[in-house]
């Protein structure tokens, strides 16, 4: 089997694979290094690596298979952590250089369920400075192209996670998702980013644990991929108050879904966002397609009117409480997306909070009685085709002038002030060939029936021209010299030889 085709198989078959014996774990893991090798210099969406380590963990693995012990789920696959997660032994710098020296000295709680379950660390993946926005670029690291056009962005905050798996550079990687972190990069790229209800993937990282708007979860080149990773991870766990015990495997076998009978309702803007006059148009198309396989397909109404401002407290409230000290010490250490988010919350006092809260229970609230009506909500995920990385964040819609750095984040983050568990799933190409990611929202704590739904859409998707997921064309990608470490200003202290870069250190 060439390393080609190994890469380019799906999780689940390459899970498969290993526990008949048909490929060596140890196999899988240097196919992918030759990958990441050959195409992340091309589109820098995994960091730092850890391929020594990783190499001893994969023939650990391979004996395990051959002594016949039992085997985890993602037993011997290799995986890519977002940088926002604590990898023991390996650098975290969540994009900021105030980090740039850090290896943590355990696992948290996401990275531990993985590794528990079999997978290999293999490397971190890309993201903005401390997560915030939805451009994968920072001064450690550099800038993470989109795989389709290494000019254009990849999204955000999990832009290196979608980027690596468009690529097949990995079969998984790991997200999290506030304003759109899992969705956004997940649609621009092509893949599939799933944000769970609150509490289903134990967040350790959270200091505001009652907060349900940041999740972790989720990401893969399908939607069976996605679902292996999340039966690794879900589940209660004493560091996040939020978490709840789930029964024995409860995402094993989605529901089987009859799209004949499907009831959806759609909504190009959700009444609020800004949404470019072209990819309305082209939500309209895919609509129109798939309206013909279900029972209803109509538009509906939502009293988001206060949307934008819930979010905007909502969201600088746990910025406050991340960065308070590091702003007291040199607020100049911050970028200007975090620390526009701290002075914002900042500025922000216990009434505006109070409303907030109550705002977003509203919000809450009036969003599931459409569920009442409807099985499904979709949207669009992004309000425009990607835009180049070297313009840090969109300014303008439709010409008109938007108020913050992450306002055009709107799609996504007034799903999460619902709460609701939420996928983009990749839905064909929009009208400039680029990927285009159809929002697909489910009811109240319906993680497996969106699931379900999202899994039988996908199938419906590959039998069409217009729909299916596309590929980026690799040969074109090794052909491109975009520097995408030109905004990089000192290399990463690399401490203790825990890890090294890939694709060569940082300039």
């Amino acid at each position: 089997m060439s390393d080609t085709s190994i890469v380019e198989k799906s999780a689940v078959e390459l899970r498969e694979l290993i526990g008949s014996k048909q490929i060596s774990p140890v196999e899988l893991l240097d196919a992918c290094i030759a990958r990441i090798e050959d195409i992340n210099p091309h589109i820098n969406a995994v960091t730092a690596t850890c391929f020594e380590r990783a190499r001893q963990e994969a023939g650990d693995a391979e004996k395990a298979v051959m002594s016949g012990k039992p085997l985890g789920l993602l037993h011997g696959l290799p995986i890519g952590i977002k940088d926002l997660e604590e990898t023991e032994g390996l650098l975290t710098t969540y994009g900021s250089p105030i980090y740039r020296g850090n290896v943590p000295a355990r696992d948290n709680a996401l990275v531990a369920r993985l590794r528990a379950a079999g997978a290999i660390v293999a490397g971190k993946t890309n993201i903005p400075e401390m997560g915030a926005g939805a451009n994968s670029r920072n001064t450690v690291w550099g800038a993470t192209g989109n795989p389709f056009n290494p000019l254009l962005n990849a999204g955000g905050s999990s832009g290196g996670s979608a980027a690596a798996l468009a690529t097949d550079l990995l079969p998984l990687c790991s997200g999290s998702d506030t304003g759109g972190s899992l969705r956004i990069p997940a649609s621009i790229c092509g893949v599939v980013g799933f944000r769970p209800s609150p509490g289903l993937v134990p967040s350790e990282r959270k200091l505001l644990g009652w907060t349900p708007i940041s999740v972790v979860g989720p990401m893969g080149r399908n939607v069976a991929d996605t679902v292996l990773q999340l039966r690794a991870t879900a589940g209660m766990h004493m560091t996040d108050p939020l978490s709840y015990p789930l029964g024995n495997d409860p995402f094993g076998m989605l529901p089987s879904v009859d799209l004949s009978q499907l009831r959806i309702g759609y909504t190009e803007d959700f009444g609020v966002c800004d949404v470019d006059n072209d990819i309305r148009q082209v939500f309209r198309n895919k609509i129109a397609a798939l309206s013909q396989y279900v029972s209803v397909c109509e538009p509906i109404e939502l009293d988001m009117s206060e949307a934008h401002r819930c979010f905007d407290v909502i969201r600088a409230e746990s910025f406050v409480a991340g960065f308070e000290a590091a702003y007291r010490r040199d607020p100049a250490s911050l970028g200007p997306n975090t620390r526009a988010n701290y002075e914002l919350g900042a500025a922000m006092t216990l009434a505006d909070s109070a409303w907030a809260q109550g705002e977003q229970t509203r919000i809450f609230r009036r969003f599931q009685q459409k569920f009442e009506q409807f099985d499904l909500i979709l949207s669009p995920t992004t309000p425009v085709s990607p835009f180049p990385w070297s313009e840090l964040y969109l300014k303008q819609v439709n010409g008109v002038t938007l108020e913050n750095y992450y306002r055009w984040l709107a799609l996504t983050y007034v799903v999460t002030l619902a709460t609701n568990p939420s996928i983009s799933l990749p839905c064909g190409v929009d009208h400039k060939q680029m990927p285009f990611g159809l929002q697909i929202t489910g009811g109240f704590r319906a993680d497996g029936y969106v699931l379900g739904c999202a899994a039988a859409l996908e199938q419906l998707f590959e039998c069409s021209d217009e729909l299916r997921r596309p590929r980026p064309d690799l040969n074109k990608l090794r052909r491109s010299d975009v520097d995408l470490k030109s905004i990089v200003t000192h290399p990463p202290l690399l401490s203790g030889g825990a890890a090294d870069v890939a694709g060569g250190p940082a300039v």
